[in-house]
């Protein structure tokens, strides 16, 4: 095994930039197993053709795109900069209005002014949705749950706890009750990730850096080369995500 070598083929890894939320440069080297349900045809599934939609933390607009619900109606709220610069030339033209954010939490719209806001993976304020939606109107958001990764960030920082440690299916649903909605469905599972390469998983830590905090290549080699070893027997290291899905409708 040629460490200088491993080292940097894995640094290489670390220094490549992600654009929008996508994993592509994974692609055959990692595998996700399914959820029980599909985000996007849950959102179809509520989503009316005539309803004012926001798109909250809708990274590089990917997701928003693929429900295909009429632009005049579509509005999208971004607080990371690459991303702002790059939906506001992706989705703007097409006349998707774009609120670039300071928090991922910002909703900059008039109150009772929205029928649907879709979130996937982004932080939120009950409180805050319930004053910008129709009374009647829907929260549909999957969540990256506070266990995400555990096993794995535990490993490479012996320190580390979850960045969002409340971040949890009951948190969350209470939190929506006690603010005046009615949860119409709640769902969690812990499907397994599996990364078939360490150079996967080190591009994985490296642009997740709330999982990952203190990680790079050279305090973590040596861990690193465990994990190589364990790759050369059985193919791959294997971690659980943490994910839930939450459907809330404030009252009529």
């Amino acid at each position: 095994m040629n460490y200088k070598k491993l080292k940097e083929i894995w640094k290489k890894e670390a220094n490549l930039k992600m654009h929008g939320w996508d994993f592509s440069h994974l692609k055959g080297r990692w595998s996700n197993e399914k959820l029980p349900w599909d985000f996007r045809t849950t959102i179809l599934k509520y989503l009316k053709n005539n309803d004012k939609l926001l798109d909250m933390a809708t990274g590089g607009g990917e997701l928003l795109l693929s429900f295909k619900h009429d632009d005049r109606l579509t509005a999208v709220t971004e607080s990371w900069n690459p991303n702002i610069k790059l939906i506001q030339e992706k989705l703007t033209p097409r006349g998707i209005k774009v609120y670039p954010t300071k928090e991922e939490t910002d909703l900059p719209v008039p109150d009772n002014s929205l029928d649907f806001i879709s979130n996937s993976h982004g932080a939120f304020k009950p409180k805050l949705i319930y004053k910008k939606l129709h009374a009647g109107g829907l929260f549909v958001t999957e969540q990256v749950g506070a266990t995400n990764n555990f096993s794995l960030s535990r490993y490479l920082d012996q320190k580390y706890i979850p960045a969002f440690p409340d971040n949890t299916l009951i948190n969350s649903s209470v939190s929506f009750e006690n603010e005046g909605f009615k949860i119409l469905l709640a769902k969690q599972a812990f499907p397994e990730l599996k990364f078939f390469d360490v150079g996967a998983i080190v591009y994985y830590a490296s642009v997740i850096p709330w999982e990952f905090k203190s990680f790079n290549v050279d305090s973590s080699f040596e861990k690193l080369l465990k994990l190589q070893k364990i790759i050369d027997n059985q193919h791959y290291i294997s971690t659980n995500e943490d994910r839930f899905l939450i459907v809330a409708q404030k009252d009529k």
